[in-house]
């Protein structure tokens, strides 16, 4: 019950209204009057003996100009009637502020209804826009008020929303008679409105938890989507908490880590903890080094709960050590100190029990339970960096076991994937940015996997122009009995905060919004259409109704500074109810801390190798004549052209741009060079399969030429019975063409250093670009033609000609 710092909280005196009278004098003060109750108190605040209740502290007369401050006050209590007003307040928590800056929003929001009415069409309900009759906020909060009291009395009507709904009534009433050139009553009424409302908000039955997990930290350093995640760019504070006694007349916070000591690793015997509340001065270059203050304390990030809610896994990085990236291609290590990099830990709910999981010089964090008891991570073990002429390391998606032992690679994407998570079927949703051939700040969309790391694809389409959805959909969360998911529209040059959207993916796509509602449109989309960074991390309890943080600071100059986000309760109606608020640093991460259903356990179908042996993949298309854009009419597919991706093994800040022809808008960019594997014939119905190399990241290009059969560096393959393909196209009813497919095992690839990092390709250098080994594969054709003259390879492993199926470029300079 003590404020952060040492300080006891101050008791809260209830507002002094002295104008309620204005809007009192046309109610009836008759008992049968709804606002009215026996002796005069409001119903909810009557004894159960009829009387009004003296232990509140209040005398109640009839003279509802007398009992207003009472009654508003009483109107923040919870179920809990009866209690000491003083006691109800929250935790460091002042409402007449948080309503003023409310009211400051709304008005704002009402001078630029035109921006309302052209998001009508992409808004997912209603209410959460501006309706004609809304003259000021008062109008526009009684409005969202009834339509969510209404929607709480469809589900479970009772006597107390019955009581509530005469309140309402009653105000509504007195809003009608209050002309809008009554400045000071209507803002009384206004209060007394967010007080009701906020009464009912907390009476929806999906609040059947008491207890909620969230962290404390400051924003990072660097305003960037992968910055963010660097532990080198942490403000070190913060820590695990938990609010106990929601909704209740007295809200208790509790530091879930302040008697925990780590019982493992490089960290036992030592404490987790923030460090003292004070601001540090702190400089982060963005190419991988810090600079300013010596610090003490770190910082938290991504807290998780297991499905029985009884553990919690989080991130959190000490903040100290080498304060400088480390440059080199050696596999084995990360870039940075072992003390600057976020690691994953592992605590009970009462505390007890901390334990390291993860250790090293690679930022892991993001963990999540699946439902087979291992946990997904996003780690920078997969190597590789980003393209956009900086310092910053790549973090693709990870798993490993509960103790922390046997680490997995699932995905081997070249570019950034975050925040994993479940859905309902048990599968991996997560957001990827697909960062080839287009402009580098788009396509950071959801994308599912299974939880072995097969079948990953794009939950909706990511081919929007910029300026027509938010650039990344972030903290991907499935919704509870929906098949929709909610996301942050978050800027790329930015952090993951933006406005709320819900994710249909059973929507026509568009390219566009088409499978896209917005649920906060009082905020357009951060970067992309000019909004600012004030939601995030929603976890939904239902389609309509969400645990958030949000900071007004982002929306109004006066609010204080920006960061210190609050924990929200959000309905789909533009209703948004403050939980909690430390006004020193921001709260984030909000989960129930309760069990909720495990979702079906996916069978683990993958094999594992290890990492230095060859492994391949069994790839299907189903019908290449399926896509956005129409093929021109009478086309013919006959082959599909494969070729891997080469992740690049430097930072971008060191690599002479550019190894290829650069998209259009995409010149700070690196284009990454590609090796061709060969090409697949495509059956008449648009079938084709192929075996291909794991561990890689493919893509493929059709092809109307006919496939020829090219060598493996100049000399013809042998086959045999065992090495012939297993399978066939799995829609194709035909016999096999003359050519049957061979075995895809690349037997020139493998003669050369294997590409499964990015440590072990080629890398460019400051004058020289590099010429690919030979990536010569195996190509069938449905023809009996002869294939036309090719060159040979002079030498295994490098080749100076070209050919059907080849990729082997003449070597060049360049000068930086």
């Amino acid at each position: 019950m003590f404020a952060i710092g040492g300080e006891p909280p101050a008791l809260w005196n209830p507002p002094q209204i002295s104008n309620i009278g204005n809007w009192a004098e046309g109610i009836s003060a008759s008992p049968q009057s709804p606002m009215f109750a026996i002796g005069g108190a409001p119903p909810f605040m009557q004894s159960s003996a009829g009387r009004a209740p003296r232990d509140a502290g209040c005398f109640w007369p009839m003279n509802l100009r007398r009992i207003a401050p009472a009654w508003l006050a009483a109107l923040c209590l919870t179920p809990a009637f009866g209690a000491d007003v003083r006691r109800a307040e929250p935790v460091g928590l002042d409402l007449m502020a948080e309503w003023q800056r409310e009211f400051q929003t709304l008005a704002l929001d009402l001078t630029n209804r035109a921006r309302f009415e052209r998001l009508s069409s992409q808004t997912f309900h209603p209410a959460a826009l501006l309706d004609p009759a809304d003259r000021d906020p008062l109008d526009v909060v009684l409005r969202r008020t009834g339509v969510l009291l209404a929607d709480l009395r469809r589900r479970a009507d009772s006597e107390p929303l019955r009581s509530l709904a005469g309140s309402l009534a009653a105000l509504e009433r007195a809003a009608h008679a209050t002309p809008p050139d009554d400045g000071a009553g209507r803002r009384e009424l206004f209060n007394a409105a967010c007080a009701l409302r906020r009464r009912v908000a907390f009476s929806n039955p999906l609040l059947d938890f008491q207890e909620l997990l969230f962290i404390k930290r400051h924003r990072a350093l660097m305003d960037h989507m992968c910055d963010q995640y660097y532990g080198l760019a942490a403000r070190p504070g913060g820590g695990v908490y938990v609010l106990e006694g929601l909704w209740g007349p007295e809200l208790r916070l509790r530091d879930l880590l302040e008697n925990s000591v780590c019982q493992n690793g490089r960290l036992a015997g030592q404490r987790l903890t923030g460090g003292p509340r004070r601001h540090w001065d702190l400089r982060y270059d963005g190419m991988g080094n810090l600079a300013g203050d010596e610090t003490e304390g770190g910082s938290f990030l991504s807290p998780a709960l297991s499905y029985d809610g009884q553990t919690v896994l989080f991130a959190y990085v000490e903040c100290q050590g080498d304060r400088h990236h480390r440059a080199h291609t050696d596999p084995a290590r990360g870039h940075w100190a072992e003390g600057r990099c976020y690691h994953i830990f592992r605590v009970n709910r009462d505390g007890s029990g901390l334990t390291q999981l993860t250790d090293g010089t690679w930022n892991d964090f993001d963990p999540c339970w699946l439902p087979n008891g291992r946990i997904a991570f996003i780690s920078e073990r997969r190597g590789g960096y980003l393209r956009c002429g900086r310092v910053c390391p790549t973090y693709t998606v990870f798993d490993m076991a509960a103790d922390g032992s046997d680490i997995r690679c699932l995905s081997f994407h070249e570019t950034n994937e975050w925040h994993p998570g479940v859905t309902h079927d048990g599968q991996i949703v997560y957001t990827r940015w697909d960062y080839v051939d287009r402009h580098g700040v788009v396509a950071h969309t959801p994308w599912l996997m299974s939880p072995d790391g097969r079948d990953p694809r794009a939950v909706h389409g990511n081919y929007a122009f910029r300026s027509a959805r938010p650039d990344m959909e972030l903290n991907v969360r499935p919704i509870p009995g929906s098949r929709r998911f909610v996301a942050t529209g978050a800027p790329h040059h930015g952090q993951a905060f933006g406005s709320l959207v819900v994710v249909d993916p059973g929507l026509p796509d568009d390219d566009a919004m088409g499978p896209v509602r917005r649920l906060t449109p009082d905020v357009d989309f951060p970067e992309t259409q000019g909004g600012v960074e004030a939601y995030g991390e929603a976890w939904p309890l239902s389609e309509h109704y969400y645990l958030c943080v949000y900071d007004p600071a982002q929306r109004l100059a006066d609010a204080g500074p920006k960061g210190a986000y609050g924990l929200y309760l959000l309905d789909s109606f533009g209703n948004r109810e403050l939980i909690y608020r430390d006004p020193d640093i921001g709260c984030h991460s909000p989960i129930p801390l309760r069990a909720r259903p495990t979702p079906p356990v996916i069978p683990d179908q993958s094999e594992r190798f290890a990492a230095d042996v060859p492994a391949e993949a069994t790839v299907a298309v189903m019908d290449v004549y399926r896509s956005r854009q129409p093929w021109p009419a009478g086309t013919r597919i006959k082959a599909l052209r494969v070729y891997q991706i080469l992740p690049l093994s430097v930072a971008s800040a060191a690599v002479a741009h550019n190894t290829g022809l650069q998209i259009p808008q995409g010149n700070d960019s690196v284009n990454l060079a590609r090796a061709v594997l060969g090409e697949v014939p495509v059956e008449a119905d648009g079938s084709a399969h192929v075996v291909v190399p794991a561990r890689k990241e493919l893509y493929s290009r059709p092809s109307t030429k006919t496939v020829w059969r090219s060598p493996q560096c100049g000399r013809p393959p042998s086959f045999s019975p065992a090495n012939r393909p297993r399978v066939w196209p799995v829609t194709s009813r035909r016999r096999p063409p003359p050519c049957r497919a061979p075995d895809h095992r690349w037997p020139c690839a493998e003669r050369r250093r294997d590409s499964t990092s990015p440590w072990t390709v080629p890398t460019p250098s400051a004058t020289r670009a590099w010429s690919n080994r030979c990536w010569n594969a195996i190509a069938c054709t449905a023809t009996r033609a002869r294939p036309r003259k090719r060159r040979r390879c002079r030498q295994p492993g490098s080749c100076t000609g070209g050919g059907v199926g080849w990729m082997c470029p003449r070597p060049t300079t360049r000068r930086t």
